[in-house]
C-alpha cells in the first residue's frame, strides 16, 4: 500500500476462484471509509504505487487472456482509469516493484523475463510515456530497487548476492546544435529536424528502430555528414550515417530498422558515448558487472578485472569530417571523475602515439557535475579550451570557481568568424536569462572578491539594507537572493572559499547583536521584512519592485500569503476600474503577479489564503491559475456565495480552523441587532441545523442538533417544528427508534411514538411507554403488532429452512459434477466420455432449480430483509445473482448460504419480541417462534459447515454429507454459544 497523506490504495480479489480479477480500492486514511473502487480487472500481483501528489495510482494489467504483454495503467483516485501503456515485453513477462520517484516524473519497474530481468524507467511528457532506460540483470541477481527519497534522479539497486548499485541519471537535451532533435523511446530514436518541420512531441519526422532498448547515443554533424552512434541494452553498438539535410524530405513518416555493428558479447554496456572523429568512438565500459551484459561471454583478456574501463572503438566509415569533443585537439577528450576531477584522454591515434590520461589541475570542479561542456575561447591572444560544469545543486562552475548558484541550464554563443566562443548564456531557476561575456569570466575573479568584501564591511557595521540595495542595483538579483535564502550561515558555507568574516576571529560585533532566543525562522522573517521596507522606501514603484516584494512575502517564515494576495487584489481593482489610473503602469498585471506567487508557494496554501480574505472571486481565480479541477472548488464557492456574509465568513473560518475568528463571527451572528435586521436567528438555526444534520447523517448524532437548538434559545414553536422535521428525517433514514424518542421527549406525541417503536421492532420499549401513560389501547396496539410480526417471522423462517435445503442440494449436485469432470480429465479421458447432458439433467432434477426462484409465498421477498421497515437487519443481503451453469456457480452458492445467516440486529429484535410476547401472556406463540427460528439457524449453520467440508474432499459420500446429520452435530457444538444468546430459557 502507498499513501498520499489523505488516502491509501489497495488491491483486493473479487473472488478466490479468480485470483487475477481484482479491484483497486481507495480508502480515506483518517476515517477508514471507502472512497472509491474500480471495475474488476486482471491486475498483476499486488503492484500499486501513488504519485507524490496523489493524483495518479499506477497498477499493472495482466493481459495473458488477450495474448498481450502486461501494461501499466494509471488510475485517478476516484477509481477511473486515466491512461495506460505497454511494457513491450513477452506475454509471460511479469512486472514487479513499480515505483515513482520523489518528483513523480519518472516511473521505474522490474520486468522479470525468461532469460534476464530488466530495470525499466519511463518518463511522462506530452501525454506519452517514453521508455528512457532499460538496464538488464541476470536472473540470479533477483534485482530490486528504490528511489532516493530526496534526489529524483538517483536510483539505488541491490542484488541477492549483496551488491549495491547506484544509478545517477541526468537529463540531456534532445536538441543538437544544428536544430536536430533526437528523443529516445525504448527501442526507437525519434528524429525531427526543426529546420524542416516544427512537429510538437510526441510527433516526430521519422524514427530509427533498433532490436532492443537504447541506453545511450552520440551524434555528430558537419556540413556534409551526420553520424549517430547508439548503445543498446544488450551491450551491442549501432552506427547510423544519415544523409544530408536537404535530402530528408523523402524520409518523413518512415521507420528505418538498424542492425547492430557490434553484437555486444565482447563489450560491456557502452555508456557516455563520445566521438573523437568519424573513425574513433570513445565510451565507458562496465566489465564484470552483472548488469553490463546478461549473456554468457568471455572477457577480452583473462587478466581484466571487474570495473569501469575507457573503451576506444575504431570504426571504418567515410572520411574524417566530424569535430572532436576537444575542439582544439582532434584525438583527445576530457573526462570527469566522481568528485569533480578532470582528466584529458589522449587517443592512441594521436601524433605522439601516447595512450593514457593526463590530469588537468586548472580545469577541476568543486563537486561532481553531471552536465559538462567544453568550448574553445581566446585568452591573452591564445586559444584554449574551457570546461564548464553544472552540478545537481544548480552551481555552474569553471576552473574551480562558481559562476552562478542557481543555474538551470547553460549554452554558448559565438559572434566571431573563427569559431571561438564569445558569450555564455545562463538560464536560472527563476526563469531569468543572463548573457555573460567570456572576457568577464576569464578576468572577473578580482571584481567578485571586491564586491563581496564591500558587502561584508556593510554587514559588520550593521547596515543590512545598504549592504543589499546599495551594492545590488538590479531587482532581479534581490529576487534571486530572496529565493536562495536558507536557514544557515552562508559565510560558513557558500562563501567560505572566497572571503573571511572579520567578526568571527576576535571581533564579536555581530555575535553581540544577535539575541540569544533568535532562531532560523526569526532571522529569515527579519531579513525579509527589512528588505521589503527598504524596497518600499528607497525604490520607485515598478513592476519589478512589486514582484520582488511579493517574493519576500512568499518566502517569509511563515509565508505572508494573505498580505501578498491583498496587494494582488489592489492591482486587480485598478485593472477593473473604469477610470484611468496612473498607478497601473507601476504594477505588473494581476495575472502575472498571481502566477508569480503560485510559482513561489504551495497552490493549496494560496487558495486557503484567498478564502481567508473572504474574496470568493479571488479564490476562484487562484484555483483556475493553479490548474485545479473545477469539480473540486466550484461547489464549495457556489455554496459560500449563496450564504449571507456573516455565515459565509463563519463557514470559511470553520473550514480553515481559525478558531478565534469563527467564534467571533458566531457571537456577531447571535447579537440581537443582527437578529432584528437580518432575521439571523432563523438563518443561524438553519445553518447550524444543516451543519448538525450533516454530522448526524455521518455519525448518527441527532442529539447534537437539538443541543445546539437549546444553546441558541430557539423558540418553543420553532423547536417543536425542528423536532418533527428531525423525526421525519430519521424515519426516512431507517431509524424509527430515534424518531420515536424525539416525538416522546420534544413533541409529547405518544401515539406516533408507539407506532414508530413498533416499526423499529423495539417491543419492550413500546410496552414500557404504553404502560407509563396507562394507555390500554396502546398496549393492545403493541400486542396485535407483535402477534402479527411473530406470524410473519414463522413463515419466513420456515421458507428459509426450505431454501437452505434447496441451495445445499444444488451445491452438492454442482460439486459432484465438477469432481466427475476433474476425474475424467485426470485419467486422460476425453470430457465427452461423460454424458454432460445427463449429468446436467440429473443435477437439475436433484435441485429442482427452484433454489433460484422466489417461491410461491407472498412473503418470500424477505429472503433479503424481513420487511421494508427492518432496513436489512434480518438475514444478510444476497451477494449477487447466481447463474445456473456458470463457472462460478459453486462458489456463489456457498456465499449465498453464508449470507442467509441471522444478523446481530435480527437476533436482538427476535429476543425483545420473545420477551414482549411472554409479558403479554402469549407464551405459546413465543415458544413456537423460538423453535422455528432455532430450526432455521441450525439449518443454515449446518449447511455452511457441510459445504465447507465438502470443498476439501475429492469424493462426496451421500451418507456422510447429509443436512440432518450436520444439524445434529451443530446443535451439540453451538447450542450454548453466543450465536443462540437470543433464546429465552423459560421457553426451552
Amino acid at each position: 500500500m502507498e499513501s498520499d497523506g489523505k488516502f491509501f490504495a489497495s488491491l483486493s480479489k473479487v473472488h478466490d476462484s479468480f485470483p487475477l480479477r481484482k479491484k483497486l480500492k481507495v480508502w480515506e486514511r483518517d476515517s477508514g471509509a471507502l472512497h472509491s473502487v474500480s471495475e474488476p480487472k486482471s491486475f498483476m500481483g499486488s503492484v500499486v504505487d501513488w504519485t507524490q501528489s496523489g493524483a495518479k495510482i499506477a497498477v499493472v494489467y495482466d493481459q495473458k487472456e488477450k495474448k498481450q504483454c502486461p501494461s501499466v495503467v494509471l488510475f485517478e483516485k476516484n477509481g477511473l482509469e486515466r491512461s495506460s501503456f505497454s511494457i513491450n515485453e513477452g506475454i509471460d513477462a511479469t512486472l514487479e516493484f513499480l515505483n515513482f520517484n520523489c518528483n513523480s516524473d519518472l516511473l521505474a519497474a522490474v520486468v522479470r523475463g525468461e532469460t534476464f530481468d530488466t530495470l525499466k524507467i519511463w518518463h511522462f511528457s506530452n501525454n506519452h510515456w517514453y521508455l528512457k532506460q532499460a538496464i538488464r540483470y541476470s536472473k540470479e541477481d533477483g534485482i530490486k530497487f528504490m528511489w532516493d527519497p530526496t534526489r529524483p534522479l538517483k536510483l539505488i539497486c541491490w542484488t541477492l548476492g549483496g551488491r549495491i548499485i547506484t544509478h545517477k541519471f541526468v537529463w540531456v537535451t534532445a536538441v543538437m546544435d544544428n536544430s536536430m532533435a533526437f528523443v529516445i523511446d525504448g527501442s526507437k530514436i525519434l528524429v525531427t529536424p526543426f529546420s524542416l518541420s516544427l512537429m510538437p512531441p510526441p510527433l516526430f519526422f521519422f524514427d530509427l528502430e533498433f532490436r532492443c532498448a537504447v541506453r545511450d547515443m552520440a551524434f555528430c554533424s558537419k556540413i556534409s555528414q551526420n553520424q549517430l552512434a547508439a548503445s543498446l541494452s544488450d551491450g551491442s553498438l549501432c552506427i547510423v550515417e544519415l544523409p544530408l539535410i536537404d535530402q530528408w524530405d523523402e524520409l518523413e513518416g518512415q521507420t528505418f530498422k538498424v542492425e547492430a555493428l557490434y553484437p555486444g558479447r565482447d563489450y560491456g554496456s557502452l555508456l557516455h558515448l563520445a566521438w573523437l572523429n568519424s573513425h574513433v568512438l570513445l565510451s565507458v565500459s562496465h566489465f564484470g558487472f552483472a548488469h553490463s551484459n546478461c549473456s554468457k561471454r568471455t572477457s577480452l583478456d583473462g587478466d581484466v578485472r571487474p570495473g569501469y574501463y575507457l573503451q576506444e572503438l575504431e570504426i571504418r566509415c567515410s572520411e574524417d569530417r566530424i569535430p572532436a569533443p576537444n575542439p582544439l585537439t582532434k584525438y583527445s577528450a576530457f573526462l570527469q571523475f566522481d568528485g569533480g576531477k578532470v582528466f584529458e584522454y589522449m587517443s592512441k591515434l594521436a601524433l605522439n602515439k601516447a595512450v593514457g590520461l593526463q590530469r588537468c589541475d586548472d580545469m577541476f570542479f568543486l563537486s561532481s557535475c553531471p552536465w559538462m561542456n567544453i568550448v574553445p575561447v581566446r585568452a591573452y591572444a591564445q586559444e584554449k579550451p574551457l570546461v564548464f560544469g553544472l552540478d545537481d545543486n544548480g552551481r555552474l562552475q569553471v576552473g574551480g570557481r562558481i559562476l552562478c548558484n542557481n543555474c538551470n541550464s547553460f549554452s554558448f554563443y559565438s559572434n566571431s568568424g573563427d569559431g571561438m566562443m564569445t558569450h555564455l548564456v545562463i538560464a536560472t531557476k527563476q526563469d531569468l536569462l543572463f548573457i555573460v561575456d567570456m572576457g568577464d569570466i576569464l578576468h572577473g575573479s578580482l571584481e567578485q572578491k571586491l564586491v563581496l568584501t564591500s558587502i561584508v564591511n556593510a554587514l559588520v557595521q550593521g547596515r543590512f539594507r545598504d549592504a543589499l540595495l546599495m551594492t545590488v542595483n538590479n531587482l532581479s538579483y534581490i529576487t534571486e537572493f530572496v529565493c536562495a535564502m536558507k536557514h544557515e550561515d552562508i559565510m560558513e558555507t557558500l562563501y567560505k572559499n572566497y572571503t573571511s568574516l572579520p567578526c568571527i576571529k576576535g571581533n564579536k560585533v555581530i555575535r553581540q547583536r544577535e539575541p540569544k532566543s533568535t532562531n532560523g525562522d526569526d532571522k529569515v522573517y527579519s531579513v525579509l521584512l527589512a528588505i521589503r521596507k527598504a524596497l518600499e522606501e528607497q525604490i520607485e514603484e515598478t513592476p519589478a519592485r512589486e514582484l520582488c516584494i511579493l517574493t519576500t512575502l512568499a518566502k517569509s517564515s511563515p509565508p505572508a500569503l494573505e498580505e501578498a494576495l491583498r496587494r494582488i487584489k489592489v492591482i486587480r481593482e485598478i485593472e477593473l476600474s473604469t477610470a484611468a489610473d496612473p498607478r497601473q503602469a507601476s504594477y505588473p498585471s494581476s495575472e502575472e503577479s498571481l502566477k508569480h506567487l503560485l510559482w513561489l508557494s504551495d497552490s493549496d496554501a494560496v487558495f486557503e489564503a484567498a478564502l481567508g480574505l473572504y474574496d470568493l472571486n479571488l479564490a476562484a481565480i487562484v484555483a483556475l491559475n493553479s490548474q485545479r479541477d473545477p469539480k473540486e472548488f466550484l461547489p464549495l464557492l457556489q455554496e459560500l456565495e449563496r450564504m449571507p456574509t456573516l455565515l459565509m465568513q463563519y463557514k470559511i473560518d470553520l473550514k480553515l480552523q481559525r478558531n478565534s475568528k469563527f467564534l467571533k463571527h458566531g457571537e456577531i451572528i447571535l447579537m440581537p441587532q443582527n437578529a432584528s435586521r437580518m432575521q439571523l436567528p432563523l438563518i443561524c438555526v438553519a445553518f447550524v441545523w444543516k451543519k448538525a444534520l450533516k454530522a448526524y447523517r455521518a455519525c448518527g448524532n441527532w442529539m447534537g442538533v437539538l443541543t445546539v437548538a437549546g444553546l441558541i434559545n430557539l423558540g418553543k414553536d420553532d423547536l417543536l417544528q425542528l423536532a418533527r422535521e428531525l423525526s421525519e428525517e430519521l424515519q426516512a433514514l431507517g431509524k424509527p427508534g430515534d424518531a420515536a424518542k424525539i416525538l416522546l421527549e420534544y413533541c409529547g406525541d405518544v401515539d406516533n411514538a408507539i407506532s414508530l417503536l413498533v416499526d423499529a421492532r423495539n417491543w419492550e420499549e413500546a410496552l414500557r411507554i404504553a404502560f407509563l401513560h396507562r394507555r390500554e389501547d396502546l398496549v393492545l396496539v403493541v400486542k396485535n403488532a407483535s402477534l402479527e410480526c411473530s406470524s410473519m417471522l414463522n413463515g419466513e423462517y420456515n421458507e428459509g429452512v426450505e431454501k437452505v435445503g434447496k441451495y445445499l442440494t444444488r451445491y452438492l449436485a454442482v460439486r459432484q459434477r465438477r469432481l466427475l469432470l476433474a476425474a475424467a480429465l485426470k485419467s486422460d479421458e476425453q470430457p465427452s466420455h461423460l454424458d454432460d447432458e445427463t449429468a446436467s439433467q440429473a443435477s437439475s432434477n436433484v435441485s429442482g432449480m427452484s433454489a433460484y426462484t422466489t417461491g410461491t409465498r407472498k412473503g418470500s421477498s424477505a429472503s433479503t430483509s424481513f420487511s421494508t421497515s427492518t432496513k436489512g437487519r434480518g438475514r444478510q443481503r444476497n451477494r449477487g445473482k447466481i447463474r445456473a451453469g456458470s463457472p462460478d456457480e459453486e462458489m456463489a452458492l456457498v456465499e449465498h448460504l453464508k449470507g442467509m445467516s441471522l444478523t446481530e440486529g435480527a437476533k436482538s429484535e427476535l429476543k425483545t419480541l420473545l420477551i414482549s410476547l411472554v409479558m403479554l401472556r402469549e407464551e405459546d406463540t413465543a415458544r413456537k417462534l423460538q423453535r422455528t427460528a432455532e430450526k432455521f439457524q441450525l439449518s443454515q449453520m449446518a449447511a455452511v459447515k457441510l459445504a465447507e467440508d465438502s470443498m476439501t474432499t475429492d469424493k462426496i459420500d451421500e451418507h456422510t454429507f447429509t443436512l440432518d446429520r450436520y444439524v445434529q452435530n451443530i446443535r451439540k457444538e453451538v447450542q450454548n454459544s453466543d450465536a443462540f444468546s437470543w433464546q429465552s430459557k423459560i421457553l426451552a
